[in-house]
């Protein structure tokens, strides 16, 4: 059996006493490619940041990687790149490549990076076609080539499990297809399990080979073949939308 990264139990959470998430159990395994959709306000950024640690469970338990968030010591199994990019301020004179290198989780006693560390760094912007901007201002690049360099920063640890919430809103098609050729590369070639939250549900079985249709609760969890099967599924969307969104017919 495939080594579990994240496990959910019973997961209850609740804001100022209303409810946000109710009874959440799942388990993502070493190379699941997970879709996460849902409507507004149904707890998916919720749920990221409890995978994160960002947040404590009201009820039940979360663990990654078979242990608990306060236990977990390397950090850098974990790479995430947030919805917003805007929350930096984008007249702070940080280069790109100091960027990226923020991915890096620096050990206590360490006051710079080293050889290993900016070797890692010139990987990732080479990645995302950006090595050729290393030394530009962040504030200085469009919101595409911002949307790049903070992929390269939540790329940058070569990360076991990847967290991408609405990554390819900034990129322009070109870019966004190479982006997912880079993911599909790493699912299948590296085992990274990636956890990818998107409203566009009608493409992501082209990308992800486990759907979680959330809406404060588990609506759905599960392989795309048996989204298809699923009534509930069909009860919800339409056979017709239901196909569609599986990826599974011509």
């Amino acid at each position: 059996m495939r080594v579990e990264v994240v496990h959910a139990s019973q997961v209850t959470h609740s804001f100022n006493a209303v409810e946000v998430l109710s009874d959440i159990s799942f388990s993502i395994r070493k190379g699941d490619y997970v879709g996460l959709v849902g409507p507004n306000g149904s707890g998916k950024s919720t749920l990221v940041r409890l995978i994160l640690g960002l947040l404590t469970p009201t009820a039940g338990s979360m663990s990654i990687f078979g242990t608990s968030h306060k236990e977990l010591r390397d950090w850098n199994r974990i790479g995430y790149l947030p919805q917003k990019i805007n929350f930096f301020n984008p007249h702070f004179p940080s280069t790109v490549s100091e960027i990226v290198s923020l991915g890096l989780v620096a050990e206590s006693d360490r006051r710079s990076t080293n050889a290993e560390d900016k070797e890692s760094v010139e990987r990732a912007l080479e990645l995302l076609g950006i090595a050729d901007l290393k030394k530009e201002l962040i504030g200085a690049l469009s919101g595409g080539q911002q949307q790049r360099v903070f992929i390269a920063r939540a790329l940058v640890g070569n990360p076991e499990l990847l967290i991408l919430d609405e990554p390819t809103t900034a990129l322009d098609p070109e870019t966004r297809e190479n982006f997912f050729s880079l993911l599909h590369h790493l699912n299948h070639h590296h085992q990274v399990s990636i956890v990818l939250v998107t409203h566009d549900i009608g493409s992501i079985g082209e990308f992800a080979s486990k759907l979680l249709y959330l809406d404060k609760k588990i609506i759905f969890y599960g392989d795309f073949d048996e989204f298809c099967k699923s009534d509930h599924m069909t009860r919800i969307f339409g056979p017709s939308s239901q196909h569609i969104i599986c990826h599974k017919h011509d």
